[in-house]
């Protein structure tokens, strides 16, 4: 007798994939076989998933990209993918289907949804995407990464987290080092878009610091290939310590040594900050269609673990202002700190898999 399978539908982004893979690792775990159905772009980013989920790449597309023409051959695009998933379904029926947002994964969603396989979605932000918005009523669950998410009338949803990597988990609720007159770090996250700002005005708030605080200030910021130079010109003709790059592959333990983060508020920065346990300050990416990061951080904020400053708020005597604010308040800082740490929810890849689980029995989500 076959193993029971799950079929993992997720587009082809990081914030899709990574909780995508982190359930397909506790799946096999469990003794399931996993199928990942995603598009060529999203094939990119597997190289992470274990050997033994077998990849899939649809046919799928967006109307967001492309000529007339392309657009025109959107709908027949999506078609065949559904057909074709639909085809590999009945050859190998699943027990579930779950999808992670993003357009490659409307055609085993479809496919799933027209074959009455138990489905579910789990939305990463506090927003659902479109793609889970058109699934949010026709699936069995829906798993909400952030809380609360903003969902349909009549769609009630599950509050999972969204899970981390396991180099986060490590460093779970790492003991806080509240502000002093000692070294203190600050973290800079611009994300993979939109960090321009960060540069712009990060650098010059931090200099323009009270001197009893600028002195102790050690800053990691992350910046664009194209800011590299004149971020690391700056900070160094301000006598500040600076290590700028424009990717940090040792995030965990930076954070982890943060008295202070301040970062775009994508879901899985939010999820990485509340599992560790630090004090924020959230800048949204305005340009985002569904405002999604600012309802990533509303949670934190009204926590009382973090300060969201919207862009258009967001200038160098005002982030100023907030930095100082945290670092002149120690036991602030600390409270900040452990409001994050109790929002966090490091549990999140088990109760993804116990809804799974759940959905393949029959039982009540």
């Amino acid at each position: 007798m076959k193993s029971p399978l799950l079929i993992i539908a997720a587009g082809g982004t990081g914030g899709h994939m990574f909780p995508a893979q982190a359930l397909a690792e506790a799946m096999l775990e469990k003794g399931w076989r996993v199928k990942l159905s995603t598009d060529a772009r999203g094939a990119r980013y597997t190289g992470g998933f274990p050997d033994a989920v077998e990849i899939n790449v649809v046919g799928s597309a967006t109307f967001a990209r492309g000529g007339i023409l392309q657009k025109l051959l959107v709908p027949f695009r999506v078609l065949g993918g559904i057909v074709a998933a639909k085809w590999r379904m009945l050859r190998d029926r699943p027990s579930v289907v779950i999808g992670f947002g993003g357009y490659p994964a409307i055609p085993a969603m479809a496919a799933a949804w027209a074959l009455r396989v138990p489905r579910m979605i789990h939305e990463q932000n506090g927003v659902l995407g479109r793609v889970n918005q058109l699934f949010a009523r026709r699936v069995d669950a829906v798993a909400c990464g952030t809380w609360p998410t903003e969902l349909p009338a009549g769609v009630e949803g599950v509050h999972t987290g969204n899970p981390v990597r396991a180099a986060i988990l490590e460093r779970e609720g790492a003991p806080y080092i509240p502000p002093g007159d000692y070294p203190m770090s600050i973290l800079v996250l611009g994300g993979s878009q939109g960090a321009r700002i960060l540069s712009d005005i990060v650098p010059p708030a931090i200099a323009s610091l009270p001197e009893h605080l600028r002195r102790n200030i050690r800053v990691s910021q992350q910046a664009r290939e194209e800011d590299l130079a004149r971020v690391t010109d700056y900070y160094e003709s301000e006598l500040l310590t600076a290590d700028v790059q424009t990717f940090f592959h040792d995030v965990p333990g930076r954070m982890a040594d943060a008295q202070l983060v301040i970062a775009r508020s994508g879901a899985s920065t939010v999820a990485d900050v509340s599992i560790i346990g630090r004090p924020a300050i959230w800048v949204p990416l305005a340009s985002a269609i569904r405002d999604e990061q600012t309802a990533n951080a509303r949670q934190l904020v009204e926590a009382g673990a973090a300060i969201m400053m919207p862009e258009t708020m967001f200038e160098v005597d005002t982030l100023r202002d907030q930095i100082a604010l945290v670092f002149e308040n120690s036991d602030g800082a600390m409270k900040m700190a452990q409001a994050a740490r109790a929002c966090g929810v490091p549990d999140a890849t088990e109760r993804l898999v116990q809804l799974v689980e759940n959905l393949a029995e029959g039982r009540e989500t």
